[in-house]
C-alpha cells in the first residue's frame, strides 16, 4: 500500500503548459485512508533543478534515496491515477515532512 510521506518515482506526461512532467519522483500527500481505498492519488512532484530564488512552497529533500538533493514543489500538487505510480524510492522524515504541511498551507492559503 501506498504511505503518505512515501517518494515514488511516477509517469506524469502528458502535461499542458508549465506543469512538471515526465518520469520523475514524486512525493505522496494524501491521506492513508484515502491511500487505501482511492484508485487516484494526491501528490507533489519533485524536481532536481534547484532555483536561486525558491518560492515559500518549495520544500528542500536530501533524501539518501535520491540522487541530488532536490525541492518539493507544492504549488503543483495535483491527483493522478495509481497507475502512474511506479517503483517506491524513499520516505521523507517527520521534520521534512512538518515543513511540507507548512508549505501545504501556504500554497492553499490555509492559516
Amino acid at each position: 500500500m501506498i504511505h503518505r510521506g512515501e517518494i515514488y518515482y511516477a509517469d506524469l506526461s502528458p502535461v499542458v503548459g508549465s506543469e512538471q512532467g515526465g518520469y520523475r519522483p514524486v512525493i505522496v500527500l494524501q491521506n492513508n485512508k484515502g491511500n487505501r481505498y482511492s484508485t487516484t492519488v494526491i501528490i507533489a512532484p519533485i524536481s532536481s533543478r534547484l532555483t536561486k530564488n525558491p518560492l515559500p512552497t518549495h520544500v528542500m529533500v536530501d533524501c539518501s534515496s535520491l540522487e541530488k538533493k532536490s525541492v518539493v514543489l507544492l504549488e503543483q500538487i495535483r491527483t493522478i491515477d495509481k497507475q502512474r505510480i511506479k517503483e517506491k524510492v524513499g520516505m521523507i522524515d517527520s521534520q521534512v515532512m512538518n515543513l511540507i504541511n507548512q508549505a501545504i498551507k501556504t500554497s492553499l492559503d490555509i492559516k
